[in-house]
């Protein structure tokens, strides 16, 4: 053994194949077993949710004056709706349990420094998730379901009211893909910070290309957001902050460039 690998060991035993696997095995059945237990709860109280996940929309529709309700056309609809909000609630709950078993099965083969490395994303990445999260249900979602319930006319033309009738299953798949997109947005400075850490991108390298950062943050807001300025520019403002962020980031996880 080299005096590197002695003042920085690994954990991990030498192992059969077949144990491997066995112990993969067990931590595929712990992560589905913490899945399976969230989505049971989360199914219990998912009209609880629907309707926490809702409250945004009942407050502007209360605001101008028209009828509170969610519509579904199909019979069906609500029922796969509550088992869509069950699902993404059990995945967001049972997520720190399915990471910690990924770390438990990837962690013995790793140096101690590595593990070292690794340990603060790992507590990052859910925690900027929960921001991103946060930034579209507490900001986007009221400032956006304003401006597309503002296009309702009690009179319409010729006499003819145009009113807002949202469904539930529509309304369900766009706030989750709002929701999921910002919290996957928010993991750019650990993506980055990765990258740095490695030595594949550099802070001086991301400062360099701050412009095309900029133009590209607003091309992955276009793609990830629904076809409308204000969750657009809701997310890509964000993106560029942080990258800001990432800038800084880098620098402190980077390699330092070896003295002679």
């Amino acid at each position: 053994m080299s005096s590197t690998d002695a003042e920085d060991p690994i954990d991990d035993q030498p192992m059969p194949l077949l144990d491997h696997l066995i112990e993969l095995r067990r931590r595929l059945m712990w992560s589905v077993s913490a899945f399976m237990v969230c989505f049971i709860i989360c199914y219990h109280f998912s009209d609880t949710l629907f309707f926490w996940l809702a409250d945004p929309l009942a407050h502007v529709l209360e605001a101008q004056g028209g009828g509170k309700r969610l519509i579904y056309t199909h019979l069906t609809e609500a029922f796969f709706t509550y088992i869509k909000v069950a699902f993404f609630g059990a995945a967001c709950i049972s997520f720190p349990v399915i990471a910690g078993q990924i770390w438990m099965f990837v962690a013995p083969g790793l140096y101690r420094s590595e593990k070292r490395a690794f340990a603060p994303f790992l507590v990052a990445t859910p925690v900027l998730f929960g921001l991103g999260a946060s930034l579209a249900y507490f900001f986007i979602f009221p400032v956006a379901w304003k401006f597309f319930a503002s296009f309702q006319n009690a009179t319409g033309a010729g006499g003819l009211p145009i009113e807002l009738e949202p469904k539930v299953g529509e309304y369900l798949d766009l706030v989750m893909k709002l929701i999921f997109a910002f919290g996957v947005a928010f993991q750019l400075p650990v993506a980055l910070s990765l990258l740095a850490k490695v030595g594949i991108v550099t802070s001086a390298g991301l400062k360099k290309y701050r412009r095309y950062a900029i133009v590209g943050n607003f091309v992955i807001a276009a793609v990830l957001a629904p076809p409308d300025v204000i969750t657009q520019i809701g997310l890509a403002v964000p993106l560029i902050l942080l990258y800001e962020v990432s800038i800084l980031a880098a620098k402190l996880v980077e390699p330092k460039p070896v003295e002679d």
